[in-house]
Parts: C-alpha cells; sequence; structure tokens
C-alpha cells in the first residue's frame, strides 16, 4: 500500500509583503518590501537603504541608512533612522597624505530624550599641530551640544545625514586650521524614551541617570 503524499507548504505563499516608508524628516519614501507570514514580526527589523535612493543626488550614494521598523498599519511600515554611516570606499577615499584626521565620538540626548552617538571626522590641509587637533574636537563636542539641547531627535537626524551639522562645525573649525571635509560619518541610535520603547522592545529605554550633558570620548 502506497504512502499517503505530505502536502508540502509553500511558505512563501503563505507571507504577505508590506512596504517600508522612511521617516516624515526623510521625505516619508517607499524604500523596501519586507515578506512576513506574522505581522508582529515586523516591530524592530531593519532595513538598509543609501541617501541617494531618496534625493535622487548621486553625490549622496555613499552614505548608508538603516530604518527601524517601529509601527505597522494595513501593508505600511512606519520607520526611525536607526544609524547611519559613509561606505567604506568612501571614507576611504577621504585620507590623503599630508593631512591629518581628526575623530570626534560623541554621546548626545536630544529635548525628546532619544540618546543618540555622533561621530565626526575632519580632514586638513597639510599636517597640523595637535594642539589644533584638541582645539578641532572642542569645536565639534560644542556644536553636538549645542544641537542635542536645542533639537529632536527628528531634526537632529537631519542635520546630521544631510550635512547641516559638519557645516556648521566645518565654519566654526576652519578658524582654527584650513579643513578641506568634516561630516558626520556615523551615527547610531542608543535608546529611546520609555513611551516609544514599550512599541519596540528590542531598543533600550533611556535611563534617567544617562540623560545628562553631551561629554566627548576617546576617538576611536
Amino acid at each position: 500500500m502506497s504512502k499517503a503524499t505530505k502536502k508540502v507548504r509553500d511558505k512563501w505563499r503563505a507571507k504577505e509583503w508590506y512596504s517600508v516608508f522612511t521617516p516624515s524628516y526623510f521625505g516619508e519614501m517607499s524604500v523596501a518590501s519586507i515578506p512576513v507570514e506574522d505581522p508582529k514580526k515586523l516591530i524592530g527589523r531593519v532595513v538598509e537603504t543609501t541617501l541617494y535612493e531618496i534625493t535622487n543626488d548621486f553625490a549622496h550614494q555613499s552614505t548608508k541608512l538603516y530604518f527601524l521598523v517601529v509601527a505597522n498599519t494595513g501593508d505600511r511600515c512606519d520607520t526611525i533612522l536607526k544609524s547611519h554611516e559613509y561606505s567604506t570606499d568612501y571614507l576611504r577615499s577621504l585620507v590623503r597624505r599630508g593631512s591629518t584626521r581628526m575623530d570626534g565620538i560623541f554621546t548626545a540626548s536630544t529635548i525628546d530624550k532619544y540618546l543618540t552617538r555622533v561621530y565626526i571626522v575632519a580632514f586638513s590641509h597639510g599636517r597640523i599641530k595637535g594642539s589644533q587637533e584638541h582645539a578641532v574636537r572642542q569645536v565639534m563636542g560644542k556644536i553636538v551640544a549645542q544641537k542635542a539641547s536645542q533639537l529632536t531627535y527628528s531634526q537632529i537626524c537631519h542635520e546630521m545625514v544631510l550635512g547641516k551639522m559638519g557645516s556648521d562645525v566645518y565654519n566654526e573649525a576652519k578658524k582654527v586650521c584650513p579643513l578641506r571635509h568634516v561630516g558626520v560619518r556615523k551615527s547610531k541610535l542608543l535608546s529611546m524614551p520609555l513611551e516609544a520603547m514599550q512599541k519596540v522592545p528590542e531598543v533600550k529605554p533611556v535611563e534617567e541617570e544617562i540623560v545628562a550633558p553631551i561629554a566627548e570620548t576617546p576617538a576611536e
């Protein structure tokens, strides 16, 4: 007697597709589609794209963006920026012989209590003194502190990624030494306020004791 044929379930056919949208501060554009069986599994997913896909500006193809899904309505997923970074090739292309690279790493708490880490890089025209490097890093920390004390997380993300923060650092730091590039090479969301975290348990809540003034940490 022949064995009964086992019915194979088509997992892909059982999945539904959901469109992932960037947050309003990046134009609320559809940048990806995610197939899942259970919509609950959408929350906490991370989608990678480039700034070029949003602005259609070829100069932005070297900036990678990572969006965290925080809400799902119907077939739509809403996100916030989880992190961004320069591509490795682009960062390498900025290095020049006879130039000094300066890195500053800062932790910023925005006015709506999102905690983010900000990585700023600057390259000089020619070699500079150690005292000048220190002065440039002080400018970086000052600008980040000012931004964090005045802006929401969405606003500071916009300025970090689209170059406003780097431009502000450049305009002040160029008084210290000649610079050829300043930018936020990387940012990373560390934690969110409790009410936001409850919807996205993958990200830790902000603890009161770490919501503090900006502090400079040693460069990586």
